[in-house]
């Protein structure tokens, strides 16, 4: 039976772990090895690794960086940044990651995300979709860490992304992030509604609660957060943590109670 998740998101610069808000303003949080150190003993459900930069610089996969990470890991790992060739997917794929993420290079060109489903598998492409809203309210599709428009919606992007053999669609949400005050479950909603693919949604998460009302809304869902496992306080002192055992359990089951007394 498949089972919301709780993903932690760490975001890499310079080789060195980060937290932005709204995709700017990056603060130096430690050291990326040591998180998915403390992660495995907290036993994380998954672990996203995105290098933000690696777009935005025309540079390739640090693969030795992979390699250190995915040796590390000890649960699923997804690993985006730089991806644009299947020759990238497959290398890393390779080095032991599970999924690979892949975002601007999926929207330049749809049909990369069927070359690379037909080399390591629909089950480990995942594409990310950094989403923005306009002053008009409508969602869009950015890419090259929110500076570039796609000039498209998410839901028409994650349906393409769907049709052309994507496994998994993440949405990050560029207004939410670093906030810590909720996702835009509006957003959530629109795309969860839209596709039959696993999906995961990142961006505004402060609280256990928060993670909560997401999957209470959208069901089984990947529920990842950057912020509110590096940050502890209101001061935001930098400490890795994560929701034990038992704490995920009342979470889903709390969501899902309140999912099923909503659909009466």
């Amino acid at each position: 039976m498949l089972r919301p998740r709780i993903i932690p998101c760490l975001l890499v610069r310079n080789k060195g772990l980060v937290k932005t808000v709204k995709f700017d303003s990056s603060k130096y949080v430690g050291d990326p090895i040591n998180a998915v150190k403390i992660f495995n003993e907290k036993e994380a459900d998954e672990l996203i690794v995105l290098d933000i930069d690696a777009t935005v610089n025309c540079t390739p996969p640090d693969f030795v960086m992979i390699q250190k990470l995915a040796a590390e890991c000890r649960m699923p790992l997804c690993y985006g940044g730089g991806v644009t060739s299947v020759e990238h997917a497959k290398r890393i794929i390779g080095l032991g990651v599970e999924k690979v993420a892949i975002s601007a290079a999926a929207i330049a060109d749809p049909k990369l995300i069927s070359a690379i489903a037909a080399e390591i598998g629909s089950q480990s492409v995942v594409v990310v979709l950094d989403v923005k809203k306009s002053f008009f309210g409508k969602h869009e599709v950015y890419t090259h860490n929110g500076q570039k428009r796609s000039g498209r919606t998410p839901v028409e992007v994650a349906q393409e992304a769907e049709k052309l053999g994507a496994g998994e669609i993440l949405i990050n949400s560029i207004d939410n992030d670093g906030q810590m005050k909720g996702y835009d479950l509006d957003l959530a909603v629109k795309v969860r509604e839209a596709i039959h693919l696993p999906m995961s949604f990142i961006g505004g998460a402060g609280s256990l609660a928060d993670i909560e009302r997401l999957v209470s809304t959208c069901g089984v869902i990947g529920a990842s957060a950057g912020s509110l496992f590096v940050f502890k306080g209101a001061y935001r002192a930098v400490l890795i943590n994560y929701p034990d055992r038992a704490q995920k359990e009342e979470i889903f089951r709390s969501a899902m109670s309140e999912r099923s007394n909503s659909r009466k």
